[in-house]
């Protein structure tokens, strides 16, 4: 047993990781003080009033990512080009998070105490601050119009296999619904666990699968690059318009409007199904036609109606204020 020691030592710090990269939380609370700093800021600095965002990321044990963006957060006024974007990492440094940029063309530093991102220069010169922003999607909480089945609305989980409520009365991941649809304009609030130490697909992910064959994917990248497999993506077919994932354990939602395929007597598909999403209320796919079903979807292409699917991934999701309205045109 002495004799296996040594190999432990070396292996230990590679397990606590593994550990760590499953680490989940989902209230504020147990979350701890790198979730305080994590989250938006934005200002409109200098002379020109130029607006700036920047989006902090936690990446666990103190250390973080930081995206800027010149004229505005995501969906609120950055013009997605990557000129514009501006990356850079950092650490705490006791009280206050110390963060520089990656390029070498920028030579400032930002500084964040108390929900204030202080900018400065190269000269250490100060250029601005920028405060903390919660933002909400304007379709927070919409209610169901007339007509709508409402799937959840936080008193059962009867109306999906497999549902399961949280101690505070919300859905958990890994439910279908009993009732089948064709096309349907769909209302969903999710809400994505903080897992600092996981990376990509093990960040919080999850997806809303529409007839259970075609996945709007659901993941923490808030901060990230905004492709097919990331939050607001159609998996494997299309990037969204623009990332519009809020940070983790902020309420989010999609407004997804979806258009069944349409099949012939024999069964033959004769046209492509079609969404449009909004995510937290911005348009990330207009129209979109999907050549094909998510692979590994729990339902194949067919004309039959098919489920609302949300799938576990093996991270805890929470949602909330589910309904769907069925549409014939």
């Amino acid at each position: 047993a002495l004799a296996a020691l040594p190999l432990l030592t070396l292996l230990l710090p590679g397990l606590l990781l593994a550990q760590d990269q499953k680490t989940a939380f989902l209230t504020a609370d147990e979350a701890g003080p790198d979730f305080e700093v994590q989250g938006e800021y934005s200002a409109s600095l200098g002379e020109a009033d130029v607006k700036v965002g920047i989006q902090v990321i936690a990446q666990g044990s103190g250390t973080f990512r930081a995206v800027g963006y010149i004229g505005g957060l995501p969906g609120d006024g950055w013009d997605g080009q990557p000129e514009t974007r501006i990356a850079g990492s950092g650490k705490m440094d006791g009280e206050v998070c110390i963060l520089k940029s990656d390029h070498p063309d920028h030579q400032g530093r930002a500084v964040i105490r108390e929900g204030m991102l202080i900018l400065y220069d190269g000269d250490n010169v100060k250029v601005g601050e920028l405060r903390k922003v919660n933002r909400e999607s304007p379709t927070l909480g919409k209610a169901p119009p007339r007509g709508a089945v409402v799937l959840f609305d936080g008193t059962t989980a009867d109306h999906f296999a497999g549902g399961r409520l949280s101690a505070d009365k919300l859905l958990m991941e890994g439910v279908t619904s009993k009732q089948k649809f064709g096309s349907y304009s769909l209302h969903l609030e999710f809400m994505l666990s903080f897992m600092p130490w996981a990376r990509g697909q093990g960040r919080a992910n999850s997806g809303c699968y529409q007839q259970g064959r075609y996945e709007v994917q659901i993941l923490d990248s808030f901060g990230l690059e905004g492709k097919n497999n990331e939050c607001g993506g159609v998996y494997e077919i299309a990037d969204p318009a623009i990332k519009m994932c809020f940070p983790p354990m902020a309420w989010q939602t999609y407004d997804i409007y979806y258009h069944a395929a349409q099949f012939d007597e024999s069964g033959k598909k004769q046209k492509n199904a079609w969404l449009t999403v909004r995510h937290n209320g911005v348009v990330v796919h207009d129209r979109l036609k999907l050549p094909r079903g998510t692979r590994a979807a729990p339902v194949k292409e067919g004309p039959e109606d098919g489920p609302i699917y949300l799938q576990n991934h093996g991270n805890p999701i929470r949602f909330r204020n589910i309904w769907l309205l069925p549409i014939t045109d």
